[in-house]
């Protein structure tokens, strides 16, 4: 029988996805270590086992004890698992920020939860640290692993998550990007791949308003991730750099990786792409990057993945960020060919009159009549660098649109939101080539944009 004796034995060995659309747009290869699939939903669970069995060998847990622990959620689930089989009571202490999901996840285990106040400092009795340490002094037999303090937090990672991404890549890694949190994860990963190869660049992503990469602490809403003290679980001399991430990059990029990839990651995880993203920019084609995505976005369904509580937080426009590029193409009516094009061997005097009967200033290049999939578009040819050319040098004319064209217009899927669409159009591009998976299926501009946006604001 292909059978376990617990779930225990499936946390680890989680597998390395490369992120093939969500990093279309920057050279190196972008790989995502994708850690919900443990038993228990995140990273933590690599934790969590490592310190129950830690404490029981230390006869600091004993049978019918109780564990205490202050938890975003994630290791409290993977903590819940273990006590389950150990027969342990659980009590965990979770800031208020935390999500209904989370709450109620630790109580289906069976898990006690008290629920502290987020904006008060660490060392205030209601914080979710202090109110830990008092449950753990009236609770009899009681036992606080404490991620925060416990040795065996980063001694997990060391011991299994670093030489996991080590044979994953055969050891051909150059970037290691993950979220901190308790420290552990990076802290463990970085020390063991930076004894393979002290060339491995360490990136630790870190919230707006967090202790590790910046002086001012103060509230954000991401979970999981930042702190506002430095715990000794996090050991600063492995991590080389750290990039601060916004509340909005987080939850956007975490709704961008979950529809582009196919993965459904949390806000950490939406922090960890980001900040693995402005890194590869930096580096070449042959580069590999490794990002720890650390949990699902499962807990986060009433968030992050709700456009209502987005907008109503400031990071979505109820109208025009939260639709979709296919309702603004679907919404520009007329006469239009689905998609003007014009093609490489046509004069550039005839690709000029087709932009003017047309009314566009931008069109692709393809290579055939019919646009059939995305490897079509050769390139493009814009009003603007036409104009230039033809007053310079009025003989252009009579080349070829080969000879002039452009690079392709920016691709974006018309799953995408209008939001994702404005950060293109707001920069260098005029116009995008909306694809609908890998077939283009028409072109937005800036203009397609505002007459969407004046067309809600009359409804």
């Amino acid at each position: 029988m292909q059978a376990v004796d617990s779930l225990i034995e499936l946390v680890g060995n989680t597998p390395l996805v490369r992120l093939h659309r969500f990093s279309a747009n920057v050279p190196p290869t972008l790989l995502a270590k994708v850690e919900y699939v443990n038993p228990g939903g995140s990273v933590k669970d690599r934790i969590a086992h490592a310190m129950v069995a830690a404490a029981e060998e230390a006869g600091h847990l004993r049978p019918g004890g109780t564990i205490v622990e202050p938890t975003s959620g994630n290791t409290g689930a993977g903590l819940a698992i273990v006590a389950a089989e150990g027969g342990y009571r659980c009590v965990f202490v979770m800031p208020d920020k935390m999500s209904r999901e989370k709450i109620d996840l630790l109580r289906a285990y069976g898990a006690e939860v008290v629920v502290c106040p987020t904006s008060v400092e660490p060392d205030d009795p209601r914080s979710y640290y202090r109110t830990a340490d008092r449950l753990v002094e009236e609770i009899p037999g009681a036992f606080q692993p404490n991620q925060y303090y416990n040795a065996a937090n980063p001694e997990a990672h060391y011991d299994r998550t670093g030489p996991e991404i080590w044979e994953q890549t055969d050891g051909e890694i150059d970037v290691f990007v993950a979220g901190v949190g308790t420290g552990g994860t990076i802290s463990g990963v970085g020390r063991y791949l930076k004894e393979q190869n002290s060339d491995v660049v360490v990136v630790g992503a870190d919230p707006e308003g967090s202790l590790y990469s910046g002086d001012e602490v103060h509230p954000y809403l991401v979970e999981g991730v930042g702190e506002d003290f430095m715990p000794p679980t996090f050991d600063a001399s492995v991590v080389d750099r750290f990039v601060r991430v916004s509340d909005r990059d987080s939850f956007v990029t975490a709704r961008r990786v979950t529809r582009e990839e196919g993965i459904l990651i949390g806000g950490s995880g939406g922090l960890a792409a980001w900040a693995a993203l402005q890194i590869a920019a930096e580096y070449p084609p042959n580069a590999n990057i490794v990002v720890l995505l650390p949990d699902s976005g499962r807990g986060y369904l009433s968030k992050i993945y709700n456009d209502d509580w987005m907008a109503a937080n400031g990071f979505m426009d109820r109208h025009g960020a939260a639709a979709r590029v296919t309702d603004v193409v679907a919404g520009k009516g007329g006469s239009l060919p689905k998609i003007v094009h014009v093609h490489p061997d046509e004069l550039v005097r005839d690709a000029i009159a087709t932009l003017h009967h047309y009314a566009v200033s931008q069109m692709p290049v393809v290579k055939r009549e019919t646009v059939e999939a995305h490897e079509d578009v050769l390139g493009s040819i814009r009003e603007r660098g036409l104009l230039d050319r033809v007053y310079r040098e009025p003989s252009v004319l009579d080349q070829t649109v080969s000879e002039v064209m452009e690079e392709p217009l920016p691709v974006i899927d018309s799953r995408d939101t209008v939001d994702r669409a404005m950060g293109l159009l707001t920069g260098q591009a005029t116009a995008v080539l909306v694809c609908d998976g890998p077939v283009p299926a028409g072109v937005l501009t800036r203009a397609d944009v505002l007459d969407f946006l004046m067309r809600g604001d009359r409804s």
